[in-house]
């Protein structure tokens, strides 16, 4: 793509190599950019990776899938011939491939280009983005579609670096080590590794399981979709989107036990109670019983992970304490291991989860976040104009498809890009007062919330805030999105003044 005079976002003369550039090409991204085709927007995509995928071409261990139905973990505008009811890591790829493939975003995207820093320039009213490759782009506006399950922690334990063995993180998996026979050290007993330990067990010599905290378990309704129902959900088009309104439905009424009143949740912890039984041993099935409200922390959902504690080969055993050059040590006793896997999540509450941005008047986003995370929608924080975040912070869920605020964010998005090309705006800021309005509403309803029960989890910041979670129903967040609102911004045009409202503009401050 060649550079453009910018000519969409005010008459300012510096040329620019695209009106946005989407740092990212993942499911956000990719939602980003078909936004941007739509509306005429010219777009520039920077992927880390050499291909689309985001968390679904990194994440490559052993039994990975979703949890979330196949037909509401899609887009909704473009449906897929699924094979079964939950999809494994491989067809969610294909999907996206096919959807890049179709909307030919391959065209304008550069991968291998991971973004190093972006500064936003107070007198051009640009962005300049630079990758760790040394390359340098400008653009009027900057989307940051980075997500947050990219960046992989690893526990601070004492003698981490002293182990001699082979070690590797559940998302920088290596298929080349082959584990037969081996004795496995697992930390961490978290969404990746439900799904890593039950493949783990068929291989290994021995695999110990190291645990923190146990996590509420509930069975998973899936099953491979037979031919004639894949025939038949793609002939029907009306009867899938009614197939997909009824899982929407379903997994939207589950909200009210986390966002209204937590001792909705007893019923679920029943039935979870009640599946605990599978485990035979009697002290092994209670170390995996949680002692918190379900909910507080994610709830897991497996076929065969509790029951891989019934196998011979798999033990379960406490926190880890520390590490030696050949074993890891729990309550005092070294576990002897050849591989070490560290199921021990993602920085997604840390500055880290974001590259560094320098806004106006050269604030940094870490000193600007540093008490915490917060946007105006999760998508816009003051001190930084023109740029705008995909999955920001409090827009993750606990109960529904992710997919859905993607989608929500990205026509939202859309639609500011549309105002500031209609009224010649060259600058857009959201107010202080309307971000810490929704912030304080945000919070406010969170603590009423099960999320605020008691556990510690990912979800909270190094402050015990929860900027992690959206603490309602996401039709509640679809609805607040669904129109971009001028007034809840400051506008600047290309002679430095504030755009006439219009009729529209107007009617919707009211609102």
């Amino acid at each position: 793509m060649g550079s453009l005079q910018g000519q969409a976002f005010g008459q300012v003369t510096a040329k620019v190599d695209a009106s946005v550039i989407i740092v990212g090409a993942g499911f956000s991204g990719m939602a980003m950019a078909i936004e941007m085709q739509k509306a005429g927007i010219d777009f520039l995509i920077l992927e880390k990776g050499n291909e689309f995928g985001g968390t679904w071409r990194d994440n490559v261990y052993p039994g990975a899938a979703c949890d979330v139905p196949s037909h509401m973990y899609c887009f909704s505008f473009e449906p897929y011939r699924w094979s079964r009811s939950y999809a494994k890591q491989p067809e969610i790829l294909d999907y996206q491939k096919f959807v890049a493939k179709k909307h030919n975003l391959y065209r304008d995207t550069r991968f291998k280009a991971e973004v190093s820093e972006a500064v936003y320039d107070d007198v051009g009213n640009f962005w300049t983005v630079k990758t760790k490759g040394g390359q340098e782009y400008r653009a009027r506006i900057l989307v940051s579609a980075r997500g947050a399950i990219h960046i992989p922690t690893y526990p601070n334990l004492p003698g981490l670096h002293d182990y001699k063995g082979i070690k590797m993180h559940s998302a920088e998996w290596d298929h080349s080590i082959d584990l037969t026979g081996k004795k496995i050290a697992l930390i961490g007993t978290g969404a990746s590794a439900i799904q890593i330990v039950p493949e783990l067990a068929k291989v290994a010599g021995q695999l110990t399981v190291f645990q923190r905290t146990p996590a509420w378990v509930l069975p998973k309704l899936d099953y491979p979709y037979k031919e004639k129902t894949q025939e038949w959900m793609e002939k029907q088009p009306l009867l899938r989107w009614l197939h997909r309104k009824q899982i929407y439905w379903t997994l939207e009424a589950t909200a009210s036990g986390f966002v209204i009143d937590p001792r909705l949740m007893k019923a679920g912890q029943l039935l979870a109670q009640r599946y605990l039984k599978t485990v035979q041993n009697p002290a092994t099935r209670k170390a995996l019983t949680p002692n918190y409200t379900m909910g507080c922390k994610r709830i897991l959902m497996s076929n065969d992970y509790l029951q891989a504690f019934n196998l011979p080969n798999v033990e379960l055993v406490g926190p880890v304490e520390a590490m030696t050059e050949t074993a890891v040590v729990a309550g005092g006793k070294a576990f002897d291991a050849d591989v070490i896997v560290f199921c021990t999540g993602f920085d997604v509450t840390g500055i880290g989860a974001q590259f560094p941005m320098t806004g106006k008047n050269h604030i940094e986003i870490g000193h600007h976040w540093k008490d915490g995370m917060s946007a105006y929608l999760g998508i816009m924080t003051e001190n930084f104009p023109n740029a705008f975040f995909m999955t920001g912070p409090n827009t993750a869920l606990g109960h529904n498809s992710i997919i859905l605020m993607i989608e929500a964010q990205a026509n939202y998005i859309a639609q500011a890009l549309k105002y500031m090309q209609k009224n010649n705006v060259e600058r857009l800021e959201v107010k202080p007062e309307a971000e810490q309005a929704f912030n304080d509403d945000v919070q406010g309803q969170m603590q009423r919330s099960v999320w605020s029960s008691g556990c510690a989890s990912w979800y909270l910041d190094e402050n015990g805030r929860n900027t992690t979670i959206w603490p309602s129903f996401t039709f509640n967040y679809i609805l607040k999105t669904m129109l971009f609102k001028p007034s809840m911004y400051d506008a600047t045009t290309a002679d430095g003044q504030p755009p006439k409202p219009g009729l529209v503009s107007q009617l919707l401050s009211k609102i």
